[in-house]
């Protein structure tokens, strides 16, 4: 059987798209919800050992813990809303800027310029034995900051 360069390629195209699918169908079949506990929550660490009106970067959970000055918590996430790049802090505003696009958020991660049109993503937050656990598996999409977004320990 003699093969030409068209059927070989043609052949190993089909075997790269086998292997993507069955990459994909693995994935997806990973992200099925079981029934999981604190163990796929991200720990933050002690609810006491964060300082009021600080903000504190979790770049392996990609969010931003802020805790402010009624000792409330808010767990935003790094990825701009308007295309998912990473926001930097304003050391000046207390909020952050995105360095893709210039979208600004204050310190409650609202859309203070476009081109974002909401503002950033939190992450659920429990408290446990004094512990933070941050959801990071479910960001909440959010139209404008609320009081009642905020977590007390």
């Amino acid at each position: 059987m003699k093969l030409d360069r068209r059927k070989f390629i043609k052949r190993i195209l089909i075997a790269v798209a086998a292997i993507e699918a069955l990459f994909l169908i693995k994935g997806s079949v990973n992200k099925v919800d079981t029934k999981s506990g604190a163990k796929d929550l991200f720990n933050a660490g002690k609810a006491s050992s964060f300082d009021n009106n600080k903000l504190y970067p979790f770049l392996t959970g990609q969010f931003f813990l802020k805790r402010f000055e009624d000792g409330g918590f808010l767990a935003m996430s790094i990825k701009c809303t308007h295309l998912g790049c990473v926001v930097n802090t304003n050391s000046k505003t207390g909020g952050f800027n995105c360095p893709c696009h210039a979208s600004q958020f204050d310190k409650f991660g609202a859309v203070i310029s476009a081109p974002a049109t909401r503002p950033l993503d939190i992450f659920p937050i429990k408290v446990e034995n004094g512990e933070l656990l941050i959801d990071t598996r479910k960001p909440v999409k959010r139209a404008s900051f609320n009081k009642s977004q905020l977590t007390y320990a």
